[in-house]
């Protein structure tokens, strides 16, 4: 059976929230402890991931391995492909409260890490643990939305993650690049071990109210998914040692190796992901596809922007960290939009699809002509703005798509899987990306930004094509 109200949030009895009775409501009784605890959460993590991104050139530049700013963009994504897998089982298996607690243990003991490193090398297994943590997190509370809320709620609920990375977006570059400039960035990877008591504690009530299953055995295709993401990941950990290593005397090694390792992930990811995802067969699989582009398109320039701004353009990393606070701002904005009833009525999934990767597409021109020049700033980042807009369109898109058309009890798999595809696609273009900066390291020039984003670009329009496939309405729901 298709994920209905009844089979994802209990059944409608009149009265209670979700009966033709009595509409659900994010903001009534029933719903608001969890909508809470999970925006706090959210919150949490969008802090940490636009403080990382303002304060990376800087712990690169102090640890003295520029060399390794690809392979610390790229770690948080090569753990997230094989955790994405366990968190999915383990969510389908024994629900999802287990999981949260395993990624907020995870996340406290990355960012300590990450705070204490002396070297950008345990730099970087912080980074790793990060990644873990944020896969079990993100997966277990997709489910745990798929178990509490009714699917007319799903989408309001992906809006309100989208606006919990607004005041994170606004306030978070300037508060870690004042704490980075004054008091150090290792402060700013402990701030976000302290601010994780109180967001988690608001979601335990939540999480109580989840029972807790036996875990039974794993499945064949569990197991098969497992294995082969694991395999996934170590071939990302290859190809972004050997991209840090293009730089050196072994260069032409290195990215020999990095054309084989790039190679067998095209094979494996074939186990790894729905049957259909690399050539975007109409529902579940174009659905993964289209996340991994956006990764691609979007995620891959966004994370090379603020090197981009504090190497061509001399900006300090809080004004550098502008980037970030308007892709949580536009982001946001277009989630909200995308909530409206009236654009869930009006405007079909494939629709929003296509206008959200062509805003993402379109933006993305200006950051590229940023790196050489031919732009200036502020016309520039208000082209990047409007792929922050997109990716507000995108995002919730297909995450409701993905919700819509799981059947009840392999959301954990389907969320793992389009999440894993994000990775996958957003390590990839980390490493590639870094392997040409770091060949350039000495003398970082502009036009090694412009051809990074300049394959987003692409990428951004192979999203627009498979809007049509993971657009498709979900199938009537049957009795």
């Amino acid at each position: 059976m298709t994920t209905t109200e009844t089979s994802s949030a209990g059944p409608d009895v009149p009265g209670s929230p979700g009966s033709p009775a009595a509409p659900a409501r994010l903001l009534s009784a029933a719903y608001l402890p969890f909508a809470v605890g999970a925006v706090s959460l959210v919150t949490l993590g969008a802090f940490e991931n636009r403080a990382t991104g303002t304060v990376l050139p800087v712990v690169a530049h102090e640890l003295d391995g520029l060399a390794l700013f690809g392979a610390a963009s790229a770690a948080p994504m090569i753990t997230y492909v094989v955790a994405t897998a366990i968190a999915g089982a383990l969510s389908d298996r024994g629900g999802p409260t287990r999981v949260l607690r395993i990624g907020a243990a995870t996340f406290a003991v990355g960012q300590l890490l990450a705070s204490l490193a002396p070297t950008m090398v345990v730099f970087v297994l912080g980074r790793l643990l990060s990644g873990f943590a944020e896969a079990f997190l993100d997966i277990g509370l997709t489910v745990l939305i798929a178990r509490a809320l009714p699917e007319s709620l799903r989408a309001k609920v992906f809006a309100t993650f989208a606006a919990a990375w607004v005041l994170p977006s606004l306030l978070g570059p300037s508060i870690a690049g004042l704490i980075a400039d004054h008091v150090g960035w290792r402060a700013v990877f402990l701030l976000a071990v302290i601010l994780l008591v109180p967001s988690f504690a608001l979601l335990v009530p939540s999480m109580r109210r989840t029972p807790v299953e036996p875990l039974g055995t794993w499945s064949d295709r569990q197991r098969t998914v497992a294995r082969s993401a694991a395999g996934a990941a170590a071939l990302l950990a290859v190809l972004t040692a050997t991209g840090s290593a293009a730089g050196t005397t072994w260069a032409v090694v290195a990215l020999a190796a990095m054309l084989a390792a790039l190679t067998s992930l095209v094979l494996l990811v074939r186990r790894v992901l729905p049957s259909g995802t690399l050539t975007g067969s109409t529902g579940i699989p174009a659905v993964t596809a289209s996340r991994g582009l956006a990764a691609a398109a979007f995620g891959t320039a966004g994370s090379f922007l603020p090197l981009m701004l504090t190497t061509t353009r001399g900006l300090s990393p809080a004004l550098a960290g502008i980037t970030l606070t308007l892709t949580g701002v536009f982001w946001a904005t277009g989630s909200f939009v995308h909530s409206l009833d009236v654009v869930q009525a009006r405007l079909a999934p494939t629709l929003r699809l296509r206008i959200g990767f062509g805003a993402i597409t379109t933006g993305l021109i200006g950051p590229a002509l940023i790196a050489i020049d031919v732009l200036p700033l502020v016309p520039g980042l208000a082209l990047w703005a409007l792929s922050g807009l997109g990716m507000g369109v995108v995002s919730p898109t297909l995450s409701t798509q993905m919700l819509a058309l799981s059947k009840h009890g392999d959301e954990g798999a389907n969320s793992a899987a389009s999440n894993m595809a994000a990775s996958l696609a957003g390590a990839v273009g980390a490493a590639v990306g870094g392997a040409l900066i770091a060949t350039q390291a000495d003398d970082l020039a502009g036009w090694v930004f412009t051809a990074i984003i300049g394959v987003a670009v692409l990428m951004g329009a192979l999203g627009f094509r498979f809007a049509p496939q993971a657009g498709v309405r979900p199938p009537a729901p049957v009795d």
